[in-house]
């Protein structure tokens, strides 16, 4: 169960056309790698996109290790989210130190993500090894845009992050974290 309700697979929008050419974020209202997703659901969503060759799939999860049990086609990126390298323990997801350790050994099998939002407080050294380590293709930077009241880093901290980052890959800034920068 979600937090808006009972979780369902829309198998409606599996038959849609998905054209080609598109980038597609697929499940980014919810977590389609969650533990409590079934099995069948992921397959049905990798045929259809399987069916749509011409096309590129972002999967994005805090459960990483998921990714796992499957074969993806090379029109896949793979992506976790990493706010921070502390243990702050702010939701049931896997702690992560964990998503970082599982995306380095997926590294070979498809291009990776990483999504830092809601971004918190880190220490730059270690956080910026981490993410070198991974070898992400790009990594998406955001804050809080729920107003969970989260230890966040402050401008001068960002924009080192984003400069150490920017070294080795492509970053994305999103439109929330100018609130904070």
């Amino acid at each position: 169960k979600s937090k808006i309700g009972k979780l369902r697979l829309d198998e409606k929008a599996l038959k849609d056309n998905l054209g080609e050419g598109n980038t597609i974020f697929v499940g980014s209202s919810t977590d389609m790698w969650a533990k409590e997703i079934p099995v069948d659901w992921i397959g049905k969503v990798l045929l259809t996109c399987c069916a749509y060759p011409d096309n590129t799939y972002l999967f994005q999860t805090k459960n990483p290790r998921r990714f796992m049990d499957w074969e993806f086609p090379k029109n896949v990126i793979l992506a976790t989210t990493i706010e921070t390298n502390r243990d702050f323990r702010i939701n049931k997801a896997p702690p992560t130190d964990e998503r970082m350790r599982i995306m380095k050994e997926l590294k070979v099998f498809s291009p990776l993500m990483i999504s830092i939002e809601p971004i918190m407080r880190f220490d730059m050294d270690m956080f910026v090894s981490w993410i070198k380590d991974i070898k992400p293709k790009f990594v998406s930077i955001g804050a809080d845009s729920k107003n969970s009241d989260l230890p966040e880093p402050n401008k001068r901290e960002i924009d080192f992050l984003i400069k150490e980052l920017k070294k080795f890959t492509e970053v994305k800034v999103k439109d929330n974290l100018r609130r904070i920068t």
